[in-house]
């Protein structure tokens, strides 16, 4: 197809630390179907949620009470819901959310794909797991190992990359070469450390692999952990790297936007990255793992 209407949700928390992470589940489902249905009227082809989107970003903690907010995977309510909801406007839905795994005790960062029939395709485990700057995600989450899927969707090529995978050329590439044309970052990232890099690490991404980027953040202030402003500002940026729509950085919002799906040939056909790609020199990258 030559033009994926494209489609990401932003937002903020919508009920207190204190509650129960089904009441939190529960609010933070109901804020997103308006905007769910809002993407569905306006004929979004494929949808994303932000990293984790049921929960509060519970990482600044280290209490056991969040491991309580994992599901499984397809069988738990919020995929079962989103498969619902793909099928009745026959639009693909990126369902981030945390995963109880098969094995008691065991629980991943996960990003669950469902096709425009309301089908579920797959699913993608966060793989770059960080402990730095207030976030000790390595006491919820279990490193992913997905082999870096490609999900054949009814309308593109989809490829999911997960926050602090970002950081991590090599999985970008992967994908790419995987044969995602749309690859989808949910993140949850405060300012800091590490916003000057927002701008410059998936456009550069995209145009290294001569792909279309859709980068999610959430927004606002979560308290009582207060470590940061989420600073929203989630966009899309094309094969060539430009970013050409961009959600505000405090506002819930939808963001939509046409992509013009052409530009992945275009683009390689004009770069030739993949074909001037030396893998057999690069072998002392993965030595010594």
């Amino acid at each position: 197809m030559s033009t994926l209407r494209a489609g990401l949700i932003q937002m903020g928390l919508k009920a207190s630390t204190d509650e129960d992470p089904e009441t939190i589940r529960k609010a933070m489902i109901e804020a997103h179907l308006p905007l769910i249905d809002e993407a569905g009227k306006q004929g979004v082809q494929v949808l994303s949620f932000q990293e984790v989107f049921t929960q509060p970003y519970f990482c600044p903690s280290q209490d056991t009470k969040w491991y309580a907010s994992a599901e499984r995977i397809p069988d738990g309510p919020t995929v079962k819901l989103m498969q619902e909801y793909a099928k009745k406007y026959q639009m693909v839905i990126v369902v981030p959310i945390y995963e109880q795994d098969d094995v008691t005790g065991v629980y991943y960062n996960t990003a669950a794909v469902i096709d425009a029939d309301g089908s579920y395709l797959g699913k993608y485990r966060k793989t770059h797991i960080p402990q730095v700057s207030g976030f000790w995600e390595k006491f919820f989450f279990k490193p992913g190992a997905s082999n870096w899927p490609v999900f054949n969707t009814q309308y593109c090529k989809l490829g999911v990359y997960i926050c602090y995978d970002r950081h991590f050329p090599e999985g970008w590439r992967a994908l790419a070469l995987n044969g995602a044309e749309y690859i989808v970052n949910p993140s949850a990232t405060v300012a800091g450390l590490s916003e000057y890099l927002w701008k410059l690490e998936q456009p550069a991404s995209a145009a290294a692999n001569g792909c279309w980027i859709g980068a999610i953040n959430r927004v606002g202030r979560e308290m009582p952990w207060n470590i940061g402003e989420f600073y929203g500002q989630s966009y899309f940026v094309n094969p060539r790297g430009q970013i050409e729509k961009e959600a505000s950085r405090d506002q819930d919002e939808l963001i939509i936007h046409d992509l013009d799906m052409g530009m992945v040939q275009e683009v390689r056909n004009t770069w030739q990255f993949f074909r001037d790609r030396r893998p057999s020199t690069y072998t002392s990258l993965t030595d010594g793992e």
